[in-house]
């Protein structure tokens, strides 16, 4: 076991459902996870650091859509449903990879200059080989960002996760980026959204 790990409460890693992440994703799921003011605050986040202007983007942990308001000239959508992915139309390329089961990414060194991961990062249960492995794909000076809101499968995220209050939650991510040596020190921001809408934290950082 990583002993990075130990600096986390013990369990923090483990899930109310611990059965295949395969299984449980078999289904499609043709719908938004957060509403509509959050979406727009994820596509905001994005032009606010510029991961439309770069290419290759990685889009990890992806779905049917993206959130892009100006959609990358080359981007790759990894995630769990190839009928989903292939939904995508922002998406040029698309990947099914379980990163709960191998969070080993299967792309060479250096591939891409930018990555987001879009209310995922909390499913997660080894999330620092993760980060580790990003900072190989990415070139250095790019940026990963992680957006997510107060929405989740309860069963399928980590038990951490639902320990604390929503707005120490980012703290965890960017705890992520610490641990993993590829990192510059993370920036978090809770990024404005409309009344009576779903809030949205982004947590991001670019390889040293």
């Amino acid at each position: 076991m990583d002993e990075r790990y130990e600096k986390f409460p013990a369990g923090f890693f483990s899930r109310m459902d611990e059965s295949s992440d395969v299984g449980f994703y078999e289904q499609p799921r043709i719908v938004t996870h957060i509403d509509g003011g959050a979406i727009a605050a994820v596509g905001a986040i994005y032009e606010h650091l510029g991961l439309h202007e770069r290419q290759p983007v990685l889009d990890l942990m992806s779905s049917w859509i993206s959130h892009f308001r100006t959609t990358p000239a080359t981007m790759t959508a990894l995630g769990m449903n190839a009928a989903e992915l292939a939904r995508n139309e922002q998406a040029t390329d698309t990947v099914v990879h379980d990163l709960n089961a191998d969070p080993k990414l299967p792309f060479d060194d250096a591939t891409f200059a930018a990555a987001c991961c879009a209310v995922s990062v909390d499913y997660l249960t080894r999330p620092l080989e993760v980060f580790d492995d990003l900072a190989r794909v990415l070139r250095p000076g790019s940026p990963f960002v992680c957006t997510f809101s107060n929405r989740c499968f309860p069963t399928k995220v980590i038990r951490g996760w639902m320990s604390v209050g929503q707005e120490h939650r980012p703290e965890i991510v960017a705890t992520y980026f610490k641990l993993s040596p590829g990192w510059a020190t993370p920036q978090i921001m809770k990024w404005p959204t409309p009344p009576a809408t779903d809030p949205l934290w982004a947590v991001w950082s670019t390889v040293k």
